[in-house]
């Protein structure tokens, strides 16, 4: 019966997850294949983030922060018109997404974009860190990036398989080892999730300083901007415990990536006239 059990576990592991590439490698060739399970579609996850999306806004409209800076919002919006026709390079369909630009008034060092192209930047990362439009765009190719390359969709996979197999486990020893479930559980999370975490953080840091220079936002404002989230993070916790790379060693991976797009933007800085104070 076990051995049954065994085979039924591993088979459904096996037929619920495909390796597919969400997204072309780009000039940065960002190529790595992701696990997405069968059982959970690109569309629900779509689904997901615009009724979370919505609620958001509500949320912000009901309290008056929602856009309440026009000039703020309008800028934000701005740099969002040039960025969102290169993830054409990446993804040809997301020029097909129902994007969203919003901007709330919230002291938070956050900004995001859900699944489907629904952006939020908090005025608290643009007021405190005094970032440029060069900075903002960073931001915001970074933020673009999870999306295109589904990044919510692959954790959500991941913690599928993960629930999946522990099940499994338990059912294997007759329950014996239930107890130990909260150990094996941080054990994955150290040893499995925290990595992916980072490699989805350095993918989108790729990707993002290759859709700003597209866009004609200089690639050096990558350096300045985590050089700036430094100054303002003192104190973090190291480097192995966190679900992003520290710092330091986003800005060394970074400068090494940017002579992959400095011609993309020598090129697209032509288009736009560079402003004062960028």
């Amino acid at each position: 019966m076990k051995t049954l059990i065994s085979v039924t576990v591993l088979s459904a592991l096996l037929l619920g997850c495909q390796q597919v590439s969400t997204t072309e490698t780009g000039a940065t060739n960002v190529n790595r294949k992701q696990n997405m399970s069968m059982l959970l579609s690109e569309q629900q996850v779509d689904n997901m983030a615009k009724q979370s999306y919505q609620e958001t806004l509500n949320k912000a409209q009901s309290k008056g922060v929602l856009n309440s800076d026009k000039a703020m919002t309008a800028r934000v919006r701005g740099i969002a018109s040039r960025i969102i026709p290169q993830t054409s390079v990446f993804r040809a369909d997301a020029s097909k997404w129902q994007w969203e630009v919003n901007v709330e008034a919230s002291p938070e060092l956050n900004a995001y974009c859900m699944a489907g192209g629904k952006i939020m930047f908090y005025s608290g990362i643009i007021e405190k860190l005094k970032l440029s439009d060069d900075e903002i765009a960073q931001i915001m190719g970074h933020e673009i990036s999870h999306a295109l390359r589904e990044h919510s969709r692959e954790r959500m996979s991941s913690a599928y398989n993960k629930q999946l197999a522990m099940q499994g486990l338990s059912l294997l020893t007759g329950g014996k080892y239930d107890g130990y479930m909260g150990m094996a559980d941080e054990l994955m999370q150290v040893g499995y999730f925290l990595p992916n975490s980072r490699e989805h953080e350095s993918e989108a840091d790729t990707m993002g300083l290759e859709l700003a220079a597209r866009a004609g936002y200089k690639p050096q404002a990558a350096i300045t901007l985590w050089q700036k989230m430094a100054a303002a993070s003192q104190g973090q916790p190291a480097e192995f415990l966190s679900t992003h790379p520290s710092n330091q060693t986003r800005i060394q991976d970074l400068q090494a990536k940017i002579p992959a797009v400095q011609g993309l933007y020598d090129t697209a800085a032509r288009k736009y006239p560079a402003k004062k104070g960028n």
